[in-house]
């Protein structure tokens, strides 16, 4: 783990790589009921029971940054670690998930 690739990134990051149109793929490892009650705009779903099956979706994706995001940050942090060993050295967690999404980012926004 390197400086340069921190393996977490605060929601006001993520916020300001959206923003810019920064070139990344941005995850949700939350599960399908999960998504469908609440979700951040641009991030695409991959839940964490299926990554391991679907590993192969992320191949053409190896070169850009990845940030994985969940609830609150535990999930998206197994994700990013197990992706790093599976050679994706950008992968990246959202710390605080999106609940610190809802308080920071999009006050209104439905937490659970």
């Amino acid at each position: 783990m390197t400086e340069q690739n921190p393996i977490e990134i605060d929601v006001a990051g993520v916020k300001k790589k959206l923003d810019a149109g920064d070139d990344f793929l941005f995850i949700d490892c939350r599960e399908q009921t999960e998504y469908d009650s609440v979700r951040i705009e641009g991030a695409t779903l991959l839940p964490m029971s299926e990554l391991q099956d679907r590993v192969g979706e992320l191949e053409p994706h190896k070169s850009r940054e990845i940030i994985i995001h969940c609830h609150h940050g535990g999930r998206s942090l197994r994700v990013a670690m197990w992706l790093r060993q599976q050679g994706y050295e950008t992968a990246a967690s959202m710390a605080g998930g999106i609940d610190a999404w809802a308080v920071e980012i999009e006050p209104g926004m439905a937490r659970y």
